[in-house]
C-alpha cells in the first residue's frame, strides 16, 4: 500500500544523525614470521660484522708411538658482514584533525601511530626475506641490508630443470643478489629433502621451513601427506566437530621434524629451510617515535629504525629456488 498523503518521510527530514559504526575494520595481515623468531642483537656500526668457522672433515687419525708431533698452519675464521638499514614511516597531522570529534578514534594522531608501526614492521619483514643485496649506499643512496634469500648460497637446491639460477653469496663484503632461473619447476619432495640434508650435513638444525601459500599447496601431494589427504578424522569430543585433512603443517624427515610457516612476504619462486638458532636481528637503533620540528599547525612524528639482518651461520640454512 501507499503511504498516507503527506507522510513525512526520511527523505524529508533535515538533519537526521549519521549512523556509523565507531570502530575501524582492518584485516590487513600484521604477523611478521622471521623478524619475530630471529634473536636480537646490537650492531655499533653501520656495517655489522661475524665470524664463521669449520672444523676440519673426521678423518683416519693413528700416531705412531713415541713420534714427534708436526704441526700445520690452522686456516683462519671467515668474516662476514651486512650493512644496517634505515626504515621509516612518516606522520604529519593537523591540530584540527585531531581535535575534532571522529568514530572509531579519538585522536588521528595516536590512529597512525599504531597504524605506522605494523606497516614499519612489515617492511622490515619484507626486506629480511627477499633476495635483497647489501650495498653500503652513498650520499643519494640508501644503505641496504641483504635479504635471507640473498644470503644462502653454499646449501641451495635449484629445481630439477633449471641450470640458470644462480646466488653468488658474500664477496668483496657485500652479498650479490640471486639472479633468478629463466625457468621454473614445481616442487618436489626430492627437492625439500635434498635442501634439508644439506643444511644437516654441515651441522644445522632446519627445523623451520618457510614458504608463500603458493608453495605450502605443494606440500599437499607428497607421497605421506596424500595418504591423509581428505581422511575424515572422528573428533572425541562431542562439543567438537570432526575434522578433514586437507593440508600439511609438519613435514618430518629423515633429519627431524620441520615446522612448515607461512610468510606472506617471501617471493613464491623461493622456500627457505631456516634453523633457528643461527640468524638473528642487529639493531644499530630500535623502533622509536621521534618528533620532528614543528613548523606550523600540524604536529610531525617519525617512526624510524636501522637494523641487519644477520645470518650467523649460513651453512645451518638451506633453500630452494627457482619455483613457479
Amino acid at each position: 500500500m501507499a503511504a498516507v498523503a503527506g507522510t513525512t518521510k526520511t527523505y524529508d527530514i533535515i538533519g537526521v544523525a549519521e549512523d556509523i559504526e565507531d570502530i575501524i575494520n582492518n584485516i590487513s595481515p600484521t604477523e611478521t614470521p622471521l623478524f619475530s623468531m630471529a634473536a636480537r642483537k646490537t650492531a655499533t656500526n653501520v656495517y655489522h660484522q661475524w665470524q664463521t668457522d669449520v672444523l676440519a672433515s673426521a678423518a683416519t687419525n693413528t700416531q705412531l708411538e713415541g713420534d714427534d708431533a708436526s704441526f700445520t698452519t690452522a686456516l683462519p675464521t671467515t668474516l662476514l658482514g651486512n650493512y644496517c638499514q634505515i626504515s621509516r614511516k612518516t606522520i604529519v597531522v593537523s591540530r584540527t584533525a585531531d581535535k575534532v570529534r571522529k568514530y572509531g578514534r579519538a585522536r588521528e594522531l595516536a590512529r597512525l601511530t599504531t597504524k605506522y608501526a605494523k606497516e614499519l614492521k612489515r617492511d622490515i619483514e619484507y626486506a629480511l626475506v627477499t633476495n635483497q643485496a647489501s650495498s653500503a649506499g652513498g650520499a643519494a643512496t640508501a644503505r641496504q641490508s641483504a635479504g635471507l634469500e640473498s644470503m644462502i648460497s653454499a646449501n641451495r637446491v635449484v629445481a630439477t630443470g633449471n641450470t640458470t639460477g644462480t646466488t653468488p653469496g658474500f664477496s668483496g663484503g657485500v652479498w650479490a643478489a640471486p639472479t633468478d632461473g629463466t625457468a621454473t619447476v614445481t616442487l618436489l619432495e626430492s627437492h625439500v629433502q635434498t635442501a634439508l640434508q644439506n643444511a644437516w650435513t654441515q651441522g644445522g638444525d632446519p627445523s623451520i621451513i618457510m614458504c608463500n601459500a603458493s608453495q605450502k599447496k605443494q606440500f599437499a601431494p607428497f607421497g605421506g601427506a596424500s595418504k591423509f589427504a581428505g581422511t575424515y578424522v572422528p573428533n572425541a569430543s562431542r562439543s567438537a566437530q570432526s575434522m578433514v585433512v586437507g593440508g600439511v603443517d609438519l613435514y618430518i624427515s629423515d633429519f627431524g621434524e620441520h615446522k612448515i610457516m607461512l610468510n606472506r612476504y617471501m617471493r613464491s619462486r623461493t622456500i627457505f629451510c631456516i634453523d633457528p638458532e643461527w640468524v638473528s636481528v642487529a639493531m644499530l637503533d630500535g623502533i622509536q617515535m621521534q618528533d620532528l620540528a614543528k613548523t606550523g599547525d600540524a604536529e610531525k612524528k617519525m617512526l624510524i629504525c636501522e637494523y641487519t639482518l644477520v645470518c650467523d651461520n649460513p651453512l645451518a640454512h638451506a633453500k630452494i629456488q627457482d619455483l613457479p
